[in-house]
């Protein structure tokens, strides 16, 4: 009977594996056919050269020692370096790797509640919700997120470690609980709350509190002090970062103003998952009536659990789990100047656990008849799980790309900047020049003190050869952030056009000392060298500019037609035949080719060059050598 029971039980666990996966899937795998989004996936991924290097010393010298966007993940940018490797630019494998972990993380959670609790519906509710909450769609769906999911699994892996080590305490299994969090901190910062977490699981529904004697608390101290040392390591790495000026910065009691709404925001939209935003702006006048409505519930809420929770330990465990695993993200602490958020979906990816938990055992609870229990949660349960992966299905597809994307957030916000910012950069590729400059003119409207979108109107400016428009826009760029390199870069384009060479190469020098890995930067500064002759300097500059991307046609060209002005004949043409290899269609790099060759001897060679130009649309030459009558 026992035997029975046992494989019956673990034909139910089997069915609820099998559950999170394909439901999963069902909902996500649209994400395989998306693209990069124009918000932080180009830094991580699509113009970020260590990520293109793919796996070396270097690089990955480079994610540990590197703290990129302000936070340091080593994980993340060799998680992207695996799929560099894999996949290439393609963003379909990047998406299937943020979904496999988002659904190990869902199966390592239900194994974990489970486990402690042997609980099997309950657990699989939890892990249920997790996987399939629409607020979670921003962790999965976007690329950039990757540290979301990945921090995810190994926060989820550490506990069920922690789970072993508490049935048998030996160094061993703590060995494996240690590197697993080191993993997550590898990850993402969020995860220096576990330790805490640890400490809630001992007292429910571990119940390892009610097995020891004497001071708990110094018991619980000691055997989690490594932890905590390497919590306060990273939380050290992550704040330790100086800071030119504190512009751009909310004053403090906003900050707490705003935690306290967005706090009671998060609660709200995980039972009502409505108006789902990538960016959700900032605003420093909350009416006090909000902050005071918000904070009475938190108070009231915290009292109920706590004195409840010797009778329901379940409500107290989950609501410090959300209140806890949040409290690093709600804002108080503002680590980002350039997009502050008022919130992001993507916070309530690890802290929601701790709500589906009081949902799993908290109601329940209430209901004393199993029979009635059984007729209507188990339903309503199913319900919920059903409603919430269609919720989350149609909010998955909005992130198709960058227009679908922004233009969702605009219609359910107000005063968006960014997404009229980003919605802008996307219709510029899109080749929609007037509506992505309008987009631009709304968002320096709503947010004058953001330099991006005068920065990205005045690239559209400077392509249409508009010329006092677009330097008006790369000062006013430089004017509110004096380290934007790309605008540096972008004004010295604008001085190199209008033949201010010394203006452009001010401008270019300033762009490296900001930015000193950029090829694009010397490129362009050799462009403006060898306009004014110093060809030396041009050499040089797009040698530099060839290390950083040994791939550039372009760059070869134009080295080649610095070596023709230096006399070097020779390095020209090994450098316009590498041209031409790189890019068979490459038009000038044959016309010069044709230059060199007729030039100095090789009417043979100058003239299969000069017709290939032809065929490819440059006849220049080739009229000319025809007038001679040099060629046949």
């Amino acid at each position: 009977m026992n035997n029975k029971t046992q494989i019956t039980s673990d034909r139910k666990k089997l069915i609820i594996y099998l559950f999170l996966i394909v439901a999963t899937f069902a909902v996500y795998w649209q994400v395989n056919e998306y693209d990069f989004i124009t918000f932080d996936d180009q830094a991580y991924v699509t113009e970020n050269l260590n990520i293109q290097s793919g796996i070396t010393l270097k690089s990955i010298g480079w994610s540990f020692t590197t703290k990129y966007f302000g936070l340091w993940n080593p994980l993340v940018w060799l998680s992207f370096m695996a799929d560099h490797e894999l996949f290439g630019l393609k963003a379909g494998g990047y998406h299937l790797t943020n979904l496999i972990f988002h659904i190990l993380s869902a199966l390592l959670l239900f194994w974990l509640f489970q486990r402690m609790t042997k609980e099997i519906w309950k657990s699989a509710f939890v892990a249920a919700l997790f996987a399939l909450h629409p607020l979670h769609v921003e962790s999965v769906a976007w690329i950039a997120e990757r540290k979301d999911v990945l921090s995810g699994f190994f926060w989820m892996l550490t506990l069920c470690f922690y789970v072993y080590y508490t049935e048998r305490p030996v160094f061993r299994r703590y060995a494996l609980v240690l590197f697993s969090f080191i993993m997550a901190l590898m990850s993402k910062p969020m995860v220096v709350t576990l330790p805490v977490v640890m400490i809630l699981l001992d007292y429910w529904p571990l119940k390892r509190f009610a097995l020891k004697r004497g001071n708990v608390l110094l018991w619980q101290l000691k055997e989690k002090i490594p932890l905590f040392i390497l919590s306060a390591a990273i939380s050290f790495i992550t704040l330790y970062a100086p800071q030119s000026s504190s512009a751009g910065y909310y004053p403090l009691s906003s900050r707490i103003a705003n935690a306290i709404v967005s706090f009671v925001k998060y609660l709200e939209k995980t039972f009502w998952p409505y108006d789902l935003a990538v960016f959700y702006p900032f605003s420093i006048q909350i009416p006090a009536w909000h902050v005071m409505g918000a904070a009475v519930l938190i108070i009231i809420i915290t009292t109920v659990v706590i004195l409840i929770m010797k009778r329901l330990p379940c409500l107290f465990v989950g609501w410090f789990w959300f209140v806890i695993t949040i409290a690093p993200v709600i804002g108080i602490i503002q680590i980002s100047v350039s997009t502050p958020y008022a919130m992001a979906d993507r916070y309530h990816y690890l802290p929601s656990i701790g709500l589906a938990v009081i949902l799993a055992w908290g109601i329940p609870a209430l209901m004393n008849n199993e029979k009635i229990k059984i007729r209507i949660l188990f339903p309503v349960a199913v319900a919920l799980l059903i409603i919430t992966a269609a919720v989350s299905w149609r909010q998955c597809s909005y992130w198709e790309n960058s227009t679908s994307l922004f233009s969702h957030a605009l219609k359910v916000t107000n005063d968006n900047y960014m997404a009229h910012n980003n919605l802008g950069i996307a219709l510029y590729a899109e080749g929609k020049m007037m509506e992505a400059i309008s987009h631009y003119d709304a968002a320096i409207g709503m947010k004058p003190d953001d330099a991006e979108p005068y920065y990205n109107r005045g690239t559209i400016y400077a392509n249409q050869n508009n010329y006092q428009p677009a330097l008006d826009d790369f000062n006013s760029a430089i004017k509110i952030r004096p380290d934007y390199a790309d605008a540096y870069n972008n004004r010295g384009n604008l001085y190199n056009k209008r033949g201010k060479y010394q203006l452009a190469i001010n401008d270019y020098d300033q762009a490296i000392n900001l930015k000193s890995r950029d090829g694009e930067i010397y490129y362009n500064r050799a462009i403006a060298f060898h306009n004014m002759g110093k060809y030396e300097l041009a050499v040089e500059n797009y040698t530099t500019a060839i290390i950083y991307d040994p791939f550039d046609s372009e760059c070869y060209n134009n080295r080649g037609a610095s070596y023709v002005k230096l006399g070097r004949y020779k390095k020209a043409v090994d450098d316009l035949n590498k041209a031409v290899s790189l890019n068979p269609d490459y038009a000038d790099a044959f016309m010069n080719l044709a230059f060199v060759y007729l030039n100095y001897g090789n009417k043979e060679s100058g003239c299969l060059n000069a017709r290939k130009a032809c065929e490819l649309g440059k006849c220049d030459t080739w009229k000319v050598v025809q007038t001679r009558r040099l060629c046949k």
